[in-house]
């Protein structure tokens, strides 16, 4: 809870009920018309807002459509508190933007158990938040470092995400796949400079030493238990491995390749190559496609290089959105 409640009633004896059902629990703060909710709303950033919706200057459906349509107040759930218990009021609230009702005259321990649950659901929310942030610097410490690459770990995540789609995954699994794939590279972090942005073939030497950045990310990534982490940590280790098991780190072969690494492995490359690299030009879409057909059993799994190929068109689409993207 970053922020107090705001209770909002025009009549006195309902603020002081609320007041002593919620002050043992919770800074409050309180407003009497819908005028005074809005610019409490606005300095105090409440954390929740207690709504009555039969007020002398403005209604609560209006205060809450405007608290929804102010970017500074929107995020802010309300609840409101009202005698109209019908089904078309509650309608008009939900429509309005409310998250929940409570019914005069209010039941106290109902007061606590849903003001606790929808504080519960702001922090969960918050956090989750937090937690994609982290996430997101994760994907751009590793792009900072290989400059080179431009928007590709971004690119690459979309076209991930759309080929996880196309063979069977389900929304949130996408949408998953989608945070996890931008931290493929992250063990690049560990990598000199003068490997990195070499623009011409690695030697013998200094490719060892770039194989280093899958095992590298594995060990920086699966410190965490959380299954997001986990899945960029399987990731990062493994979108090298090939099909027909001539990758690294491991060698791994066929179904031993997670199949979030497979997917990753062929967004990976075709982004590669329909890019410039210091080391490349652009390639011609037909030779990339080409490519990966040829590549099909040997690098990458036959079943993904069709799909993939069966949504080309979704795939250029990803690719001109991004490239029509402003970046400083």
């Amino acid at each position: 809870m970053t922020g107090p409640i705001l209770v909002v009633d025009d009549e006195p004896a309902n603020l002081a009920l609320l007041r002593q059902i919620l002050s043992p629990h919770y800074p409050l703060v309180f407003a009497r018309t819908g005028s005074e909710a809005l610019a409490a709303a606005t300095k105090h950033h409440p954390a929740l807002i207690l709504l009555d919706i039969e007020m002398p200057d403005m209604d609560g459906y209006t205060v809450c459509r405007k608290l929804k349509q102010d970017p500074v107040t929107e995020s802010i759930p309300v609840i409101f508190v009202t005698s109209l218990a019908a089904s078309g009021d509650e309608t008009a609230g939900f429509e309005a933007g409310a998250v929940d009702y409570l019914v005069k005259p209010v039941s106290p321990p109902v007061v606590l158990a849903r003001v606790r649950t929808h504080l519960s659901l702001v922090s969960a929310k918050q956090l989750a938040q937090s937690y994609n942030d982290a996430i997101y610097m994760l994907g751009e410490a590793s792009e900072f470092k290989d400059t080179d690459t431009g928007t590709h770990i971004w690119r690459m995540a979309a076209y991930s995400s759309a080929l996880a789609a196309a063979s069977g995954w389900d929304r949130d699994a996408c949408l998953q796949l989608e945070l996890a794939a931008p931290m493929h590279d992250i063990g690049k972090l560990a990598i000199p400079d003068d490997i990195l942005h070499k623009p011409a073939k690695l030697d013998a030497h200094e490719w060892v030493v770039m194989q280093t950045h899958s095992t590298v990310g594995y060990k920086i990534l699966s410190k965490s238990a959380a299954p997001l982490l986990q899945m960029a940590a399987t990731i990062a280790y493994c979108h090298h491995e090939k099909w027909d098991g001539s990758g690294y780190p491991r060698g791994l072969a066929g179904q031993d390749i997670p199949e979030m690494a497979r997917i990753v492995a062929i967004a990976d490359v075709f982004d590669a190559l329909t890019t410039k690299r210091p080391y490349k030009e652009v390639w011609p879409l037909d030779q990339v496609m080409r490519t990966l057909q040829d590549s099909a059993g040997s690098h990458f799994e036959p079943r993904l290089v069709e799909h993939f190929v069966n949504i080309l068109p979704a795939i250029l689409a990803i690719k001109e959105e991004w490239a029509s993207r402003d970046f400083p």
